[in-house]
C-alpha cells in the first residue's frame, strides 16, 4: 500500500499560466457564436466565396443559385442569414437583389478570436 504525501496549499504552485490578454466578455462570446453559426454552413461559405470573387465583390442573387446547385428560395434563405449576421449587404436593383461583402465583417470575427 503506497502513501501519498500532500503538500500544504501554500507550497503548491499555480497550475495554470497567467492570462496574457483580455478574454471575450459574455456579450462578445454570444455575438461571436451567432456570427460563427451563420458561417458554419458549407453553402454559406461558398456564397461568401462567390460574392468575394465577383467583380466589385458584389453578385446578383440570380447568379448564385447555379453555382451552389440549390433552389432560389434556399439560396435566398442563406443570403438572408448572412445579411442578418452582418457579412453581406443587400440592395435591390429592379426585381433582383444584389449582395456585397460588408467591408471588415470577416476581419471582425478574426479579431475577436485573436485579441480583445
Amino acid at each position: 500500500m503506497s502513501t501519498t504525501t500532500l503538500l500544504p496549499i501554500t507550497e503548491v504552485g499555480a497550475c495554470c499560466a497567467p492570462l496574457t490578454r483580455e478574454t471575450l466578455t459574455a456579450a462578445q462570446a454570444s455575438g461571436l457564436a451567432r456570427s460563427l453559426k451563420a458561417l458554419a454552413d458549407p453553402t454559406r461559405l461558398r456564397l461568401i466565396s462567390i460574392v468575394a470573387a465577383s467583380e466589385g465583390q458584389e453578385a446578383c442573387a440570380c447568379d448564385l443559385t447555379e453555382p451552389v446547385g440549390l433552389s432560389q428560395s434556399t439560396v435566398s434563405h442563406h443570403l438572408k442569414v448572412l445579411t442578418d449576421a452582418g457579412f453581406l449587404s443587400r440592395r435591390q436593383v429592379g426585381t433582383w437583389a444584389h449582395f456585397a461583402l460588408v467591408p471588415g465583417a470577416l476581419d471582425s470575427v478574426a479579431r475577436l478570436l485573436t485579441s480583445a
